[in-house]
Parts: structure tokens; C-alpha cells; sequence
């Protein structure tokens, strides 16, 4: 009987290597598993499992997890954020189209669920009949929101001590959404399987487009496979960290001051270019990520796996100095039973949205 292994194409064996070689495509438990011990010793310094609920305190469990989009846009600067309603996932349609168009939006636009994450169920929205579609499919709250038309998407991670009023841009980086350029000839799927990154998602790109496989795509014309800018949809990082300084710190001490109360995370930014958000102008929040923010200008980055750990620790040190303090100061971490109550329901709430993905 020949083994299943040795029935493995040759491009099946290369991609298996890969995924074992390059540990930005390794499992995230995997990757963390090494450097967990860290993570609980602070937990047990603290003696709260979710030490971390306290580091940004206006934000339901620190913005480690399951928080909705509406607080965080709430305590940003007004003119920062996109345009930005809420819609019940069991209205009846015509009152959907009636919310939208008494807030004045047009095709195109973006949908996305008020709690998710890792880009689920986020969707651009052309006309009418994809936005029935959504509505008739999404089992949860959901967002429409401007789509922010500006040619330069980024990422900031920032955190401030409380007692300091001075943080520190630990992260910066480019992003570029998961695309393939037609040729003229090549068929989607061909495009999807020579991509360097596309084609280890081909379950997911023959979910989400499998409709379209065998369309030909135009030379020279982009076909956007996802319009969430995150490494869990196959953008693309470029490291940025020698654009960081004064100017760059600046505009993130204002934002970090402008609640007193966001001391740790990522946000997620488009702009017109990267002068002008050192400027300060012409930029909008699409995300801020709380204290379950990955640093994630570890990939995509030419860092070894030491550098990212070590990247990867030096933020956990911030976050639990933060949060330690913060408690210190007068604010609660959740007890065992709150978080876990409410991992529970978080677990199940993105369960629900993967199954309708």
C-alpha cells in the first residue's frame, strides 16, 4: 500500500516545507507557544488571569477581545473616523435602505460586523443586490461605514505609560491588501495559485470567489482578493520603523491624551500619504485594536523568529505595566468568572460569524 505522503505533487510538498519553514505561515498557537510562560507569569504577578482588562479602561475588557466597534469610535476625534451607522441584522430591508439613504451613503461602501475580527464577514458593497444579499446572510449587528477612498494604509502601534505623557511608536508599517495583476491570459485561479501568499488560502479564495475562477482577468488590471488590511487575509507588511519620529509621536500623544484612557494598541489608518499623517491631516481610523492587538510588524518584515519574540515581549512587559498601574489606580481587573463569561461568549459569537463567512 503506497503511503498518501508519496501521492503528493511536487508543488504539494514545496508548499508543506514552506509552511514549516517560514513560521510567519505557522498555526498562532504554535508560534506562541514558546514564549506562553511569559504571559502567565504576568498573570500570576498580578494574580488576575486577565490582568490586561485594566489597561485600557474604557474599553470593555481592555480591547483584548470582543469588544464592538461603536465604543471604540465613541471616544475617538470626531473628524478622525469614517462616516459610520449601525444596522440591526433583523430590520426589514426597506428600513435598512431607508437608514442608509437618510445618512446620505452611496455604492460603494463597507459592511463589517459591529463585534469581529480578523476581517470576518467584512465586505465591499457595489449595489443593492450584494447589500441584500449581506443583510439577508449576517446573523449579527453590522456596521456600514464610508469607504475610504485614500491610497495609503497603515498600521501604528503605540502604548503610553499612564504617569508618562510622552509613549512610544514601537510599530509602524505599510499595508497592501491581497491582490492579484491580470496578464490577459491566465485564468483567476491560475493568478490565485502562482501568488506568493494567495495560494496558501486556497480554500478561502475558493470560497469567497470561486464564482469567478475561470474569468480571465485583463492585463494590468488588479483584482482585489480582500479588502481587510490584516495579516489574517494575506496583506502584505512593509516595515516603515525608519519613518518614525517626532512628528509621527506627536500625533499619537495627542490621540493617546485625547481620552486619557487608550494607553496600549494598534490603529489601523488610511491616508492620503505617509507626510501628511505625520502632519496630522488628512487621515481617517478605520480600527483601534486594544491590549489584543498584535505587534504585527513582526511579519512581512525579514525578522527572524528571535526578533519577533523579542518584539513580541517587550510589548507584553508595556501592556502589563500599564494595566498593572491602571489597577493600582482605581480600576478593577475582571474577576475569573466575568472573563471568562464573557470569552465564552465571545467564542461563540465568532463561531457564529465564521459559519456565515
Amino acid at each position: 500500500m503506497i503511503h498518501p505522503y508519496f501521492c503528493l505533487s511536487e508543488m504539494q510538498i514545496k508548499k508543506i516545507f514552506q509552511r514549516i519553514t517560514n513560521w510567519e505561515l505557522w498555526n498562532f498557537y504554535v508560534l506562541y507557544f514558546p514564549i506562553g510562560p511569559v504571559w502567565f507569569w504576568y498573570c500570576l504577578r498580578s494574580w488576575s488571569l486577565w490582568f490586561f482588562s485594566s489597561s485600557n479602561p474604557t474599553i470593555k475588557f481592555g480591547g483584548f477581545h470582543g469588544e464592538g466597534k461603536k465604543e471604540m469610535y465613541d471616544q475617538l476625534p470626531p473628524h478622525l473616523v469614517p462616516r459610520t451607522i449601525y444596522i440591526m441584522h433583523d430590520w426589514p430591508f426597506e428600513e435598512v435602505k431607508k437608514k442608509i439613504a437618510e445618512a446620505g451613503f452611496s455604492f460603494p461602501f463597507i459592511v463589517k460586523p459591529d463585534i469581529g475580527m480578523k476581517g470576518i464577514l467584512f465586505r465591499k458593497i457595489d449595489n443593492e443586490e450584494q447589500l441584500v444579499k449581506y443583510h439577508e446572510r449576517i446573523p449579527v449587528e453590522y456596521i456600514v461605514q464610508d469607504m475610504v477612498d485614500l491610497p495609503v494604509e497603515v498600521s501604528v502601534f503605540y502604548y503610553r505609560h499612564p504617569a508618562e505623557q510622552k509613549g512610544v511608536v514601537s510599530g509602524f508599517i505599510h499595508k497592501e491588501l491581497l491582490h492579484v495583476k491580470g496578464d490577459g491570459q491566465s485564468t483567476l485561479e491560475q493568478l490565485i495559485a502562482k501568488h506568493p501568499r494567495a495560494k496558501y488560502r486556497m480554500e478561502e479564495m475558493r470560497h469567497r470567489h470561486g464564482h469567478r475562477f475561470n474569468r480571465i482577468i485583463p492585463k494590468d488590471e488588479l483584482f482585489y482578493l480582500s479588502y481587510a488590511g490584516n495579516h489574517n487575509r494575506g496583506a502584505h507588511f512593509t516595515n516603515l520603523h525608519k519613518e518614525i519620529d517626532e512628528d509621527l509621536q506627536k500625533v499619537f500623544d495627542d490621540l493617546s491624551h485625547y481620552t486619557n484612557k487608550f494607553f496600549y494598541g494598534r490603529y489601523d489608518i488610511k491616508t492620503t500619504s505617509i507626510e501628511d499623517l505625520k502632519q496630522g491631516k488628512n487621515f481617517y481610523i478605520l480600527e483601534f485594536n486594544g491590549s489584543g492587538a498584535e505587534p504585527n510588524h513582526i511579519y512581512d518584515c525579514n525578522m527572524s523568529i528571535w526578533q519577533a519574540y523579542r518584539t513580541i515581549l517587550q510589548h507584553w512587559k508595556a501592556l502589563y505595566r500599564i494595566s498593572r498601574y491602571n489597577h493600582k489606580n482605581g480600576t478593577p481587573y475582571w474577576t475569573f468568572k466575568e472573563g471568562q463569561q464573557f470569552l465564552r461568549e465571545a467564542h461563540r459569537h465568532f463561531k457564529l460569524l465564521e459559519k456565515f463567512d
